[in-house]
Parts: C-alpha cells; structure tokens; sequence
C-alpha cells in the first residue's frame, strides 16, 4: 500500500471485498432469489470451484451465511442465504445498473426495480432534510 488511508479507506474494502465479476453476480442471483449452489450454477454457467469460493468469501466477509436444508429423501446440503448487509447491496448492484443504463446506452437492463405496487424507482443522492441533491451538486472529499 503506498497510500496511508487505503488500510482504512471503505471503499477501498467494499471493492477488494466485492470487486469481482462473478461476486457481483452471485450476489445479484442471491438478491432475486437464488439460495441452493446448484440454482447459481445453473443461472450463472459458473464453475463449480470458482462458485464455492466467491460464496466462501461471502458467507466469511458477513454478506452471506450458510443454512443446512434438506429436499425429501436427499441428504442436507448448505444454502446461502443473504443478511441484512448483503440484501443491503442491492443499492449498490441498482446504481451501477442504472450508470450502464444511462451511460452505456447499447445495454439493456435485465433487472427492473420497483416499490411493492409496480411503480419504477430510481437512485438518488438525498440531503439530511431529505431534499433530492442532483448528482452534479455532490462532492467527495475528507470525511
């Protein structure tokens, strides 16, 4: 690390966490319902060893833990079910779909969100007295 706040910076941990193609996917899979290995696998067309181990990081990372179930007349197996932080990353996979939606017109969202009576939703950046800030007027720096 060359940079001091990098051992501490959030970001900096959100992205070595989940930074990689196939977590985001696994992790989209989950929030729309997948919990078996074989649902994921099968969704994803991702190799087995490659699958254990992003939901190996992700059940040890707190985003995920494992829960034994058991179909009739099958032996118990481990599903991957998502805490409160994990179904929390939604947000996250929904700003960056609705970027590529914006910004990357030659794609197509496969994910549509909307409130529990069907109406669209969108991402925004919203001040501590709840006035919606557009995107230009918000900066970053020192915390």
């Amino acid at each position: 690390m060359t940079d001091p706040d990098e051992a501490t910076c959030s970001l900096i941990k959100a992205v070595d966490l989940v930074g990689e193609r196939w977590t985001f996917l696994v992790l989209r899979e989950a929030l729309a319902g997948a919990y078996r290995f074989s649902e994921f696998r099968a969704s994803l067309g991702i190799a087995s060893d490659v699958l254990a181990a992003r939901l190996a990081k992700l059940v040890d990372s707190g985003l995920m833990i494992r829960r034994t179930y058991q179909e009739p007349g099958q032996r118990p197996r481990d599903g991957y079910c998502l805490t409160e932080a994990g179904r929390q990353f939604n947000v996250v996979l929904y700003a960056l779909q609705q970027w590529g939606d914006e910004h990357l017109p030659q794609t197509m969202s496969t994910v549509v969100y909307r409130t529990a009576d069907g109406r669209p939703v969108q991402l925004r950046f919203v001040d501590d007295e709840g006035v919606v800030v557009p995107a230009g007027d918000v900066r970053s720096g020192p915390g």
